[in-house]
C-alpha cells in the first residue's frame, strides 16, 4: 500500500522535529491531558499506544502505572522514543496489521494515528484494535474533525512530507468503532472554535 511507504518515509523524514514539536503537547493540552489521565484510570491491565511516535503520551501513561507499550510505522520514531524512554517496549510496526496476540491489552490507544489511513482501511485497523483488545477494554481514538482530505507536503521543521490527512465527522467514525464491536461510551469535543477542531472517542469493547 502506497500510502504507508510514504506515511513512513515521511515521519522517518521529521521525527527528530516533530519530537520537539510535540515536547510540551500536554502542558498546553489539558484537556488532552485530562483524556489520557482518564484513560489510565480506566483500563486494568496492559496498554497499547498505537502510532505512538517518539513515545511522549506513552511515558505519560506509564507514569500513571499503566503498563504501557508502544507501536508506530516509522523505524526513526521507534528509535527516538526507546533513546528517551529505554524503560519501556517500542516496536516498529502498522495498526492494519498489529502484531499483537489476540486479547492481550486491556486499553488502545489511537492518538492523531489513525487520521493517515484512508477511509476504506479504518474496519481493518479498528479489526485489529478489536482483536488485540480483551472484552470491555478501552479503546481511546484522537483525530481531527470535519470533511474531506488534504495531502500535507512540507511538514515539521519544513523537512518535505507525503502523508494524507483524513478529516472525519464524529457519527462516522463512531458508526464504524460500533461496526468493529464497541460501544460508544463518551465522545469529547477539543478546541471547537479553530478552523480544523479535534475529537477524541471513548469506546469498549463489546464482551
Amino acid at each position: 500500500m502506497s500510502w504507508l511507504a510514504d506515511t513512513r518515509t515521511s515521519y522517518d523524514t521529521v521525527a527528530e522535529s516533530y519530537a520537539e514539536f510535540v515536547a510540551g503537547a500536554l502542558e498546553e493540552q489539558p484537556y488532552l491531558k485530562a483524556a489520557l489521565t482518564l484513560f489510565a484510570a480506566e483500563v486494568d491491565g496492559p496498554a497499547v499506544d498505537v502510532g505512538c511516535g517518539p513515545g511522549h503520551f506513552t511515558a505519560y501513561l506509564a507514569s500513571l502505572g499503566v503498563d504501557a507499550s508502544g507501536v508506530d510505522l516509522s523505524p526513526a520514531m521507534v528509535g527516538l522514543a526507546r533513546r528517551a524512554h529505554p524503560e519501556l517496549a517500542f516496536e516498529v510496526g502498522s495498526m492494519t496489521d498489529l502484531a499483537l496476540p489476540d486479547a492481550s491489552v486491556a486499553g488502545v490507544l489511537a492518538s492523531w494515528s489513525l487520521i493517515h489511513v484512508p477511509d476504506d482501511d479504518v474496519p481493518v485497523a479498528l479489526g485489529h484494535f478489536r482483536r488485540v483488545l480483551r472484552p470491555a477494554g478501552l479503546l481511546v481514538i484522537g483525530y481531527h474533525v470535519g470533511a474531506g482530505t488534504r495531502l500535507k507536503t512540507e511538514g515539521y521543521g519544513g523537512h518535505p512530507m507525503r502523508v494524507h490527512i483524513h478529516l472525519r465527522q464524529p457519527w462516522w467514525l463512531a458508526r464504524r468503532v460500533r461496526a468493529a464491536g464497541f460501544s460508544v461510551e463518551a465522545e469529547w469535543s477539543l478546541n471547537p472554535e479553530n478552523k480544523v477542531s479535534q475529537a477524541i472517542l471513548f469506546a469498549r469493547a463489546s464482551a
